[in-house]
């Protein structure tokens, strides 16, 4: 029998056409309400909105300033590209980034955006970042993702060659805070995107937009997860919301087949009974733990 798990709030702040100091303060303000429980940034180099001149932050280097000046949100990037920065890095980063927060951090990792789109054309062009096409970019992703949590795990150097990445002696010392590491969060809803969420992902982050989009994709996803013998109910999903905005119908994934971040008034339910149903896999019970995060608002 299905137990409902009470949905909880966080926030995104986009980090562009503002000052460093009005973000600390809705940061801040944000820590010490308790019902606001996560907080996110975006990763872009140049602003996607307003002023195309105007100023944007570097993701990663303010969040970990966000996370310094904060005790008790969750946070991180909704979601950071793995295009920008090579994987074996981007695990250093975070891992730092899990120590300075004192383990708070959830690492949201994506394919990055399409070369079609003018304005992120335009960003890889300033920043000499290249144009791979959609199956490089997935391809690599997936192999992102073993790369950094065997980075956060492995006790040793080791070597990995794949098609898309080759390192020799990797290690990352220190280790995050969170054992075996962070929850990942990989966002995107195209079909081969959602193979790699399957295989590595404690949550998914669709995109936004269609409510019914995101139940056609997230039954997908269940069968993806079926097809290698993963529990759909191990993933949660995060739909997120603009303040106001209306009330979607429940889906299956939000009404029983598994947990799920949704906007209201949907309320997520567990098909084991309990977020924290004991388990041997660490990922699953990571995923279970943090499945009450549910509504994305962004400010």
């Amino acid at each position: 029998m299905t137990r409902a798990i009470p949905p909880s709030f966080g926030i995104a702040t986009a980090p562009q056409q503002v000052g460093y100091d009005d973000l600390l303060r809705v940061w801040q303000q944000a820590d010490t309400i308790p019902q606001i429980e996560h907080a996110w940034l975006f990763d872009h180099l140049l602003p996607i909105g307003g002023d195309p001149d105007g100023p944007i932050f570097e993701g990663w280097t303010l969040l970990s300033a966000l996370a310094a000046k904060t005790t008790r949100l969750r946070l991180g990037l909704l979601v950071t590209s793995n295009r920008v920065r090579p994987p074996a890095l981007l695990a250093k980063i975070a891992a730092t980034a899990d120590i300075v927060s004192g383990g708070r951090l959830e690492f949201g990792i994506g394919a990055g955006s399409r070369t079609d789109i003018p304005w992120a054309r335009r960003e890889y062009d300033a920043y000499g970042l290249p144009y791979h096409d959609a199956a490089y970019a997935v391809g690599s992703l997936a192999e992102a993702c073993t790369v950094i949590r065997r980075l956060w795990t492995e006790d040793k150097p080791f070597d990995f060659h794949g098609s898309y990445l080759s390192l020799t002696g990797a290690f990352c010392n220190p280790k995050p805070v969170q054992r075996p590491g962070p929850p990942i969060v990989i966002g995107g809803q195209a079909s081969p995107t959602l193979r790699v969420v399957a295989e590595h992902a404690d949550v998914w982050n669709f995109p936004g937009g269609d409510i019914e989009a995101a139940v056609r994709r997230g039954a997908l996803l269940d069968r993806f997860c079926a097809e290698i013998g993963r529990d759909p109910a191990s993933i949660t999903t995060t739909i997120p919301a603009a303040p106001g905005a209306r009330s979607p119908r429940p889906s299956a994934r939000a009404s029983g087949t598994s947990s799920s971040r949704c906007p209201l008034p949907i309320r997520k339910t567990s098909p084991t009974g309990s977020p924290t149903s004991s388990s041997t896999n660490p990922r699953i019970n990571a995923a279970r733990r943090h499945a009450q995060k549910s509504i994305v608002l962004k400010v």
